[in-house]
């Protein structure tokens, strides 16, 4: 039998593989049989016995299994996956307001596992992506463009993307001698719009980290900023973020994300390998869609 015809969700506009489609219908077969066992289906009247429900409850305990393998699959076959490509690679991690921290250490896991470190995870403050504090952005982002003098950021950038620059400057390696570089992070933790560790390093891949939903246009000028200051920027979210409204699924439709990559899943284990392959691609290669929802597939290949 050939293979069917991919199709897309009316919705997001996201492809539907043939296999997702049949897993949508029997999802919907499950949620009948469970009402018709329950005797609240069109054949209650024809009598009840045990057979259906045993049933379904094979049929769900086979969904958990499938649910799992993926995860179990990735962390089995993560080390051979990376093949410590990684290697001389320090990873930058940003974080938006309200990223999980579970998350955010499971991935500096795996960027280890595969041959990296993390040169320093920093957290981007609610008030950066705040739009009643647009005027605070906007006034620091033009003293410290004045300061840093000409060509270290660019003078007619909007805003939001003048931060980005900003922030890519202070967490991305670059040009900009380390003292700048330090004294652009002091001035946006004095504003109280970016976080870091102390002994923080810049690194040339910066992998984004996704949280509370941000503002559309926010989003997209920060991470045009940052993606013109680092060699590679992923941007990693949750299942829930590439679906309706979600950043990922905004994201993807700006033309910034021909500049980053976009992983969505990263709350599960696949999706954290999945973030890392696309850390690996980004050391050479930029944009791309991946993970459950991505147009460019499930996993980059590097």
């Amino acid at each position: 039998m050939g293979r069917q015809p991919d199709r897309r969700d009316p919705r997001t506009g996201s492809v539907i593989s043939y296999r997702h489609h049949v897993v949508s219908l029997v999802a919907v077969f499950l949620a009948l049989a469970v009402g018709v066992a329950l005797g609240g289906g069109p054949l209650s009247e024809l009598g009840r016995d045990d057979r259906p429900a045993a049933a379904t409850t094979g049929q769900q305990r086979a969904a958990v299994r499938d649910a799992s393998y993926g995860d179990d699959f990735a962390s089995a076959s993560a080390a051979a996956l990376y093949d410590r490509r990684l290697r001389d690679h320090p990873v930058s991690i940003l974080t938006m307001p309200g990223t999980p921290g579970d998350v955010v250490s499971a991935l500096g896991a795996q960027i280890e596992d595969a041959g990296g470190h993390v040169a320093g995870t920093y957290d981007l403050q609610p008030a950066l992506t705040d739009p009643a504090e647009k005027s605070l952005v906007d006034t620091l982002g033009s003293q410290l463009m004045t300061q840093l003098g000409s060509g270290a950021v660019a003078a007619d950038a909007p805003t939001y993307v003048r931060i980005g620059q900003l922030v890519g400057l202070a967490v991305a390696e670059s040009d900009l001698p380390s003292a700048d570089a330090t004294s652009v992070r002091q001035s946006l933790a004095g504003a109280e719009l970016l976080s870091s560790p102390d002994g923080a390093v810049r690194a040339p891949i910066v992998l984004v980290v996704l949280g509370k939903t941000t503002n559309p246009a926010i989003l997209s000028g920060l991470l045009s900023g940052l993606a013109a200051k680092a060699t590679g920027v992923v941007v990693a979210g949750d299942a829930a973020a590439a679906t309706g409204s979600g950043d990922l699924a905004a994201l993807r439709s700006e033309s910034v994300a021909d500049q980053v990559a976009t992983v969505d899943g990263a709350d599960t284990t696949l999706g954290q390998v999945t973030t890392v392959l696309a850390l690996i691609r980004s050391t050479s290669v930029q944009g791309g869609s991946f993970g459950a929802s991505g147009s460019d597939g499930a996993v980059p290949v590097p």
